[in-house]
């Protein structure tokens, strides 16, 4: 069966949709056994990615979830579309209402049969959720693995704080992506909101403007010029599919899950400088 990673976010525009193509861009050819990932717009507040490269308006995943509980439902990738550097999605039209419902279906039992496939598929599901809201928790408890999108500044990172996500830290299945420039390192981070793989992903406007271009356009994903988002990305797709390869819980120092720490707590620290500002040898762009 193939397996399933969400990406969201939980406030703000931090850039799950460009995280989720360029770890789809970037995911190692040797994972999965050669099986190309796909993403899954799977937002209910609406897809961008059919306006941004002019796509067709089906298939998309109204047409997924439609038929997710029909006997014979169809392929998952029956519905992807080509995007024009690689990558394949299965998109989603504007609009929340129409998107809301979809969600809510491949949030069921069926859609997650569909999303998964049969015991002969490979490969990997992508789910671009967007912020994190009560209509994709199912798929949050579904997946083996949550990446949380977040900027790097003290504000975006206390609004992770407070938003309750110790079940899933717990597992061993969350990790922290900071996008951009960040002044704290990641220990620094991963000691206060109690989490323990924080992963940097740099901006590359390039490498973004590429992802973002309706034209077909060459983005460099092997050898020594790979963009610095794209390799940093690569190396979360291997730690993504290390971890679920093994099967192995995240622990804190002690030996226990460590618990979040409260928005309040998380202010505080920042506010005190326990957390090192910028100039520090942590600081990533």
């Amino acid at each position: 069966m193939r397996g399933l990673v969400v990406l969201g976010s939980v406030t703000g525009a931090p850039g799950v949709t460009t995280t989720a193509l360029a770890l789809a861009a970037g995911w190692p050819a040797e994972a999965d056994g050669g099986v190309r990932p796909v993403v899954v717009e799977a937002d209910p507040s609406g897809g961008d990615l059919m306006i941004r490269f002019g796509l067709p308006a089906a298939p998309s995943l109204l047409d997924v979830a439609a038929a997710a509980g029909r006997p014979h439902p169809g392929s998952l990738l029956g519905a992807a579309s080509e995007l024009p550097f690689g990558v394949r999605a299965v998109v989603a039209v504007p609009g929340r209402g129409p998107c809301r419902e979809a969600v809510r279906l491949l949030a069921g039992e069926a859609g997650g049969r569909v999303l998964r496939g049969d015991s002969h598929d490979r490969g990997t599901v992508l789910l671009d959720v967007g912020r994190l809201t009560e209509d994709v928790e199912p798929l949050l408890d579904a997946a083996e693995q949550v990446v949380l999108v977040a900027r790097g500044g003290a504000e975006p990172l206390t609004h992770v704080s407070a938003y309750d996500l110790k079940a899933v830290e717990r597992a061993g299945r969350l990790t922290l992506a900071v996008v951009g420039p960040c002044p704290y390192p990641a220990q620094e981070i991963a000691k206060t909101l109690r989490i323990e793989r924080v992963v940097f992903l740099p901006w590359d406007s390039k490498s973004v403007a590429v992802m973002n271009s309706p034209y077909r356009g060459g983005l460099r994903t092997t050898g020594f010029r790979m963009p610095h988002l794209i390799g940093a990305a690569r190396s979360l797709a291997r730690r993504l599919t290390q971890a679920r390869e093994s099967g192995s819980g995240t622990q804190g120092a002690g030996g226990e899950a460590m618990a979040p720490m409260s928005a309040t707590q998380m202010a505080g620290r920042m506010r005190a400088g326990l957390v090192q500002g910028p100039g520090d040898e942590g600081y990533r762009s």
